[in-house]
């Protein structure tokens, strides 16, 4: 056994210095359009790092998609611009920028005052106070130090813009959340479902946020991947089974904790969390009980991990409630991934805005006699009063004595048009309340939303596997990847350059592969170097062909973190290895 000695893992805070230097020598990523001088928050994912993020997606879609019963989708990721009008991103989706008076650099100036100051959460302060903060602390530029005390905070919207066709063509926006791919598919998607609730869709893909100050490498960027899950419940009946996840243990950060003088971070399970109302929606917290789990297993710490509840004012324009799954890196929160209980926000701003059904008709257990607002309005009267407009007059009227049928109570009734108000009288509508016997009634389903990000859950995995260790007397660093997400499983090496040795090592790298693991296969340098080499990319085990190898058909496999070896017969490799990436047993158990 070699002479081995650990350092406490990724306590060096230059750890992320060492990473991100490490991630563009050995192929994991790198700044994209190099030859060009570069552009900020575009990374290129080199070939383990394709990998890498391959494996982690590969996982989640394992975990949320086919463990769960969901479907999965691939919507395209450019869309018009009246889905983004009905979503509310046209309106909502901003960041605060600053500009600096004399070099003319942007900033976020939330960032600006969150690093600078004691304010942790200074997105969720309105652009007013960020302003006196600014003032009051007297902040400077980052870039060249400028004071930033009397510049105007702007809201500055991030999605990119573009144009579908030539001429006179129709304006679009490439998507900044895989989400709206699914909403918008929803009618068709309900088919697929045989429009029953509860149902999941998920996505994998880009998404595009034009951000006013990439940083930290791939943990903000301009163009990365999502995972969502839009999960369809009928909030009335639809409850979930916690029974599976009621024991698992989490750390919580609550909106109450982060407010309070002395708040901090509760120890729980996720049947506490519930049954004491820490968690207010059971469907977020089975969510949050599924994905603590699964974290874990793709090689998140969980000594640097938990779930912060969202500040009433961070929250997004569509979420009555949201939690973050946080990663600790070098001392600082990141998030990691969003459980929001959308309810139904998403699906009545598309059902207002589109000509499609955004409901599912649910079959009472026996018919009902029910009263119903209805109107049947006078076109005669509609139609020289408002011309072109009387139909949207007529859905506006029907709209509104489903939600307020009081509205009718007098002689006229108001109805809005694009921003004007017309009164009506009531005569003229043709307003009735009905009795009716029902078989069922349409539902606009609620949803709830876990949304990773895989970019930043692919930093923090390489972030969270980096160590640093001596062996035989000399330094070495290595990736601890958990083997389930390793880019490379096993490294195969003939011992020297002998032409038999070699064909050896070639035919058990070819076998190795036909069962299905990835591997390197690597003759240049000495075997040591070529150790050190996967040990840095994380590559679990390494088999080495020597001479003896040609006549006992056994070889000698390496294991990555301890560099213990054990003799292996070749004709059992394929299985053994698969059983070591499965995690039938340890290595140890050899």
């Amino acid at each position: 056994m070699s002479d081995q000695r650990t350092t406490p893992r990724s306590a060096d805070e230059a750890t992320s210095e060492k990473l991100v230097e490490l991630a563009k020598r050995r192929g994991y990523f790198f700044q994209s359009s190099g030859a060009y001088g570069g552009v900020g928050g575009f990374y290129t994912f080199g070939p383990q790092g394709a990998a890498l993020k391959g494996n982690v997606e590969d996982a989640w879609r394992d975990r949320f998609a086919v463990a769960e019963g969901n479907m999965e989708i691939d919507a395209p990721t450019i869309m018009p611009e009246p889905v983004f009008e009905a979503s509310g991103h046209l309106d909502t989706f901003d960041d605060m920028l600053v500009e600096c008076p004399e070099c003319g650099e942007s900033h976020r100036a939330d960032h600006v005052v969150e690093d600078n100051t004691e304010y942790e959460d200074a997105e969720s302060l309105p652009i007013p106070e960020v302003e006196e903060v600014i003032a009051e602390y007297e902040l400077v530029c980052p870039n060249c130090g400028a004071g930033l005390a009397g510049q105007a905070v702007e809201a500055f919207n991030l999605m990119f813009a573009t144009n579908i066709g030539p001429g006179d063509s129709q304006p679009g926006y490439l998507r900044p959340e895989t989400a709206q791919g699914i909403f918008v598919e929803f009618p068709r998607l309900k088919e697929y479902a045989r429009n029953q609730l509860p149902f999941g869709v998920t996505q994998i893909g880009r998404a595009y946020r034009n951000e006013i100050s990439p940083r930290r490498s791939i943990i903000r960027t301009r163009e990365f991947t999502q995972a969502e899950l839009e999960y369809f419940i009928d909030p009335e009946t639809d409850e979930p089974d916690l029974s599976a996840v009621e024991d698992v243990e989490v750390t919580l950060y609550p909106a109450s904790e982060q407010q309070a003088d002395d708040g901090e971070e509760i120890q729980t399970t996720i049947g506490a969390a519930v049954e004491e109302e820490i968690i207010g929606s059971p469907w977020v917290a089975y969510f949050l009980g599924v994905a603590k789990p699964w974290y874990e297993s793709v090689g998140v710490d969980m000594d640097r991990f938990r779930f912060r509840q969202h500040l009433s004012g961070e929250r997004a324009h569509y979420a009555a409630d949201c939690w973050d799954a946080e990663g600790e890196i070098d001392g600082n929160w990141i998030e990691l991934a969003g459980f929001a209980y959308r309810s139904d926000y998403d699906l009545s701003k598309h059902a207002e805005h589109s000509d499609d059904r955004f409901t599912i008709f649910t079959q009472y257990d026996e018919p009902k006699t029910v009263e119903r607002a209805a109107v049947d309005p006078d076109m005669s009267y509609l139609g020289p009063e408002f011309g072109g407009d009387a139909q949207a007059v007529v859905s506006e009227l029907e709209a509104l004595a489903a939600r307020d049928r009081s509205a009718f109570d007098g002689d006229t009734v108001d109805v809005d048009l694009d921003g004007e108000t017309h009164e009506l009288p009531v005569e003229k509508t043709g307003f009735a309340v009905e009795e009716r016997t029902e078989a069922g009634e349409h539902v606009v389903p609620h949803v709830v939303e876990p949304s990773f990000g895989v970019d930043r859950l692919v930093y923090t995995v390489l972030h969270h596997a980096y160590r640093e260790d001596e062996v035989d007397g000399e330094e070495r660093t290595f990736l601890q990847l958990d083997p389930e997400v390793a880019p490379t499983f096993v490294g195969v090496f003939p011992l020297q350059s002998d032409g038999d040795l070699e064909d050896e090592a070639r035919a058990i790298a070819a076998e190795l592969r036909e069962a299905g693991l990835s591997v390197a296969y690597d003759d240049s340098g000495n075997i040591g170097r070529r150790y050190r080499r996967q040990d840095e990319v994380g590559t679990p085990f390494c088999v080495t062909v020597d001479y003896e190898s040609l006549e006992d058909e056994a070889v000698t496999v390496r294991e990555r973190d301890s560099t213990d070896q054990k003799r292996l017969p070749i004709e059992d490799l394929p299985e053994t290895l698969s059983a070591l990436r499965a995690g039938e047993f340890a290595f140890e158990d050899l």
